[in-house]
């Protein structure tokens, strides 16, 4: 499968989780992927992995938080791979949870500052790679949570994933006359760390799964075969949208 053969991927948040599932899928679809995250034993881990199946990736280590990072992601693209196609700003953080009472200035703005600012950061330094190509695809990857869900004890997640929308609805409008596509993908309950952080014990698992039309939640691949259809021309009329890739959470109510 080479629905993105010849074509360069950025891909945050990639050393764990939906984000490392994103970059072994883009790659095997034929993308040269740069991945970028926190952690560097795990990001090299992963660019082995990856060039041992014989695709090509090459990672940066950093803070998303940070626009010097951001810019340098987009230079790393540039000088391995020679340009950028499509970038997943899919880096981000349940933050600290609780009733909004409860919850610190500091803790709001340091869960916004990794879900949202990052993503405005990651945005402003890739667009101007993606224009130089000729336009592409730009993704942030949100959430079901604060947009067709409302969950208890999460206000500032809720609020960082719906600003993560508002961003890409904007950004497409904005950019879509230079030929650059914008969307925001929406995960349902997936099997990742975050994800069993939430549901920490059987008993919150079952319920969790409950809360989708499939009956349970999905595998990181599931999700990122979703952001690899919007990142390849296959989807070339697509954009502005928030593609529920939720197992059916959105409109469950039995």
């Amino acid at each position: 499968m080479d629905a993105l053969q010849g074509k360069v991927v950025i891909v945050t948040g990639a050393s764990s989780g939906i984000g490392r599932a994103m970059a072994r899928c883009m790659a095997q679809q034929g993308a040269a992927v740069v991945a970028g995250a926190r952690r560097r034993d795990e990001l090299e881990a992963l660019v082995v992995e990856i060039t041992a199946a014989g695709g090509r990736a090459v990672a940066l280590a950093g803070d998303v938080r940070e626009e010097a990072y951001a810019e340098a992601l987009v230079q790393l693209a540039l000088a391995r791979f020679g340009g950028l196609d499509a970038a997943v700003n899919n880096a981000g953080s349940l933050g600290a949870l609780g009733p909004l009472p409860a919850l610190g200035l500091d803790d709001w703005q340091a869960t916004l500052q990794t879900n949202l600012t990052s993503a405005f950061l990651g945005a402003k330094h890739q667009i101007p790679a993606l224009l130089a190509r000729g336009g592409g695809s730009l993704l942030f990857t949100s959430s079901f949570v604060g947009h067709t869900v409302g969950m208890p004890g999460m206000a500032a997640y809720a609020a960082s994933k719906a600003g993560m929308i508002g961003l890409a609805t904007s950004l497409a409008a904005e950019l879509g006359p230079q030929g650059i596509r914008v969307n925001a993908l929406l995960p349902g309950g997936t099997d990742t760390g975050a994800g069993r952080e939430f549901a920490d014990t059987p008993e919150k698992l079952a319920f969790v799964q409950g809360l989708h039309a499939l009956r349970r939640i999905a595998e990181p691949m599931e999700i990122a075969r979703a952001a690899a259809f919007l990142a390849s021309d296959a989807a070339s009329f697509v954009t502005g949208t928030a593609m529920r890739v939720d197992g059916g959470v959105s409109i469950c109510r039995t």
